[in-house]
């Protein structure tokens, strides 16, 4: 089976070409290629389909093997993987995602994807939505109980569960520790992206993440939106914002005019390969 390493932000995962190649159990299949020194190594796997209702549908794994609704980094590397190998022409991609239609607008230089702005739809804020059990219309500060400390969340939904901390450094955080504790907690039942916030400016914010199956990673777009969802709603930043992330930087923009969260960063390839699997 052919595949294509590729990463947004350092957020890397594989991706397979589902127009020439068939993946009978994914979830399997994620956990074996995203094994370091013994798989490919990644952050799951991500599958490139055909699509009734879009241009295209993406289909995401974990590297536990859990299947997720959306990747924000993923996105992005979908839409240059679909215009640089010729799957389309088109600068303006629609893509189905567990997490919803999304629209890509790819940023052409030379014949090449130089970066893609997507529109991420609107955000969740109430707790159905999320989903996450707790009372009210939204959960903008509860303060909840982890081990022995207590941390003042923020739940945003981008197609999937996310929890913001804003916190005075993410650097100074035990971001395994706590995103695992947080992750599984059983307020989110279909557990959680947990994210790790400072405040630079009204501008300018900077990300840990933990994210739900996979680990800390370099990056997660979602995540970054969710984050200036609640940063907005919290009265901490402006609704245009530089994310500043452990693999890179991504442009952010929640707009007044429709109410979707965008997103702007590169996606890049790192190598196509053949799996063979275990013998």
């Amino acid at each position: 089976m052919r595949f294509t390493k590729m990463h947004g932000i350092g957020n890397d995962y594989v991706y397979v070409n589902c127009f020439e190649e068939s993946v009978s159990d994914p979830s399997g299949l994620a956990v074996k290629m995203s094994r370091q020194h013994y798989g490919v190594g990644s952050d799951g796997l991500i599958l490139i389909c055909p699509s009734e209702v879009a241009d295209f549908a993406m289909k995401m794994y974990n590297s536990d093997g859990s299947e997720s609704e959306m990747c924000g980094n993923g996105v992005r590397c979908v839409g240059k993987y679909v215009y640089d190998r010729g799957l389309t022409d088109k600068t303006l991609v629609s893509l189905m995602t567990g997490g919803g239609l999304k629209q890509l607008e790819l940023k052409v230089q030379q014949g090449k994807v130089k970066s893609v702005r997507v529109d991420m739809g609107m955000p969740e804020v109430q707790p159905h939505q999320v989903p996450v059990d707790l009372p009210g219309s939204t959960v903008m500060g509860y303060r909840l109980n982890v081990g022995s400390s207590v941390y003042e969340i923020h739940c945003v939904s981008m197609g999937n569960p996310h929890c913001v901390i804003f916190v005075k450094d993410p650097d100074q955080m035990d971001v395994e520790q706590i995103g695992s504790l947080i992750e599984n907690h059983p307020i989110f039942p279909n557990r959680t992206n947990v994210e790790f916030v400072q405040v630079v400016d009204r501008n300018h914010l900077r990300m840990r993440v933990w994210e739900r199956g996979s680990g800390e990673t370099l990056a997660c777009g979602t995540g970054a939106c969710a984050s200036l969802v609640a940063a907005v709603l919290t009265g901490r930043a402006d609704r245009n914002v530089s994310m500043e992330l452990l693999g890179g930087t991504l442009e952010l923009e929640w707009s007044f005019e429709d109410n979707h969260v965008y997103q702007e960063g590169p996606a890049k390839f790192v190598f196509d390969g053949e799996w063979i699997g275990e013998e």
